[in-house]
């Protein structure tokens, strides 16, 4: 059995090889923050998601810190929605994302809320229309699916297609089939679609994903110095007006790139261990180098009441940043706690069973909005 090391955070840097795309993500990252600066915006980093530990150089095998991403997705839609931030959004690949969080494979699936509108005014696999087209004359019930990136293949229907509207324009073949929203789902739908369009149009949403703790650590220290460093026109730093939202679920362990299995591990010699070392804890080094006297909020979740407040104070000392968020497994959609090196500040919301309630992300943060601005217009919070 070898000997655990310890890792600083320089050490990491130094062992673990850097995302192949690092320098290409980061000059966006600074073309992002220098833009959304000169346009008078605050920055906020929200980290979001789980974070993986590879097994081996070529993975098959993984061990994963999960987390869906609903919290630092929630966050960044009640940033932005301020009008006051630019956000970037350092994500693990696949977990929630702002705005179609709201549809995912599990809430709201997306194609349910769909219908296939034949030209006759007929719902497709209701009507008299798909009765008479099944099966097709292969035999299958519906044609080979295309990918996304490829154009769309219909079998052929009874429909005549559209004639173009101009001249120039190629003829229409989509036999008369257009895509409805179910009525239930369209008010909904057009108001998250309408803020998702305003987002896009003034461009103050960056998102970067990342899948290991490796890549994780690379992007957080990579973009904490781009917006510790970005100056606007008249030379003024980001600084205090720079926040750092930390809601990923980050590994506490992982296996140095140098003891990796190069090739999948084999499970011929039946069991397995697995000996790991402690990822380093950055913040400190975040604090004091990268970010440039940024607004740092961190979270602890426990499931523990007794001993929440207290590790959340000890994170607090140890680290120097400005705010921990603690928050209980079981109580985590409905209170958060805010400590902070005056006291501690508690955010309540009531329970609501339906899709309809408020989230607690909305108060968490107005609240830090309010505590940021003191930050940087007072010099403390």
């Amino acid at each position: 059995m070898s000997t655990p090391t310890q890792f600083s955070a320089e050490d990491f840097f130094a062992q673990q090889p850097p995302p192949k795309d690092l320098d290409k993500r980061l000059e966006a990252v600074q073309r992002f923050v220098e833009r959304n600066v000169n346009e008078g915006r605050r920055v906020v980093l929200i980290t979001s998601g789980g974070t993986t530990v590879p097994l081996e150089h070529n993975v098959v095998r993984f061990l994963d810190n999960f987390s869906a991403g609903t919290r630092g997705a929630a966050s960044a839609e009640h940033f932005l929605r301020s009008g006051r931030y630019a956000v970037i959004f350092l994500h693990r690949q696949h977990s929630l994302q702002p705005f179609s969080r709201h549809y995912s494979h599990s809430t709201n699936p997306f194609l349910d809320l769909l219908d296939v509108v034949e030209a006759d005014g007929g719902v497709s696999g209701k009507g008299k229309a798909a009765a008479e087209h099944l099966p097709l004359p292969d035999g299958h019930l519906f044609p080979p699916i295309p990918s996304m990136q490829s154009p769309p293949s219909y079998p052929p229907l009874a429909y005549t297609p559209l004639p173009p509207l101009h001249a120039d324009e190629p003829p229409n073949t989509d036999h008369g089939l257009t895509i409805q929203i179910r009525p239930p789902h369209l008010a909904p739908m057009l108001s998250l679609l309408r803020s998702y369009k305003v987002v896009k149009s003034l461009g103050i949403l960056h998102s970067i994903p990342y899948t290991t703790v490796s890549e994780y650590l690379w992007y957080l220290r990579g973009i904490s110095r781009v917006m510790g460093q970005t100056k606007d026109r008249q030379g003024q730093a980001l600084g205090r007006r720079g926040m750092y939202y930390l809601a990923a679920a980050v590994s506490d362990f992982f296996i140095p790139y140098t003891k990796m299995s190069e090739h999948k591990i084999q499970s011929g010699k039946g069991s397995l261990v697995i000996e790991m070392d402690q990822v380093p804890k950055v913040l400190k080094t975040m604090v004091d180098e990268w970010s440039n006297e940024g607004f740092i909020v961190s979270f602890k979740l426990e499931t523990d009441p007794s001993i929440l407040i207290p590790k959340a104070r000890t994170a607090l000392e140890r680290y120097g940043h400005q705010i921990v968020i603690g928050n209980l497994l079981d109580t985590r959609k409905h209170e958060v706690v805010f400590v902070q090196k005056q006291g501690e500040e508690w955010l309540r919301i009531p329970h609501h069973d339906g899709p309809d309630g408020k989230e607690i992300e909305e108060d968490i943060i107005a609240r830090l909005m309010e505590l940021h601005e003191a930050w940087t217009s007072k010099g403390g919070v």
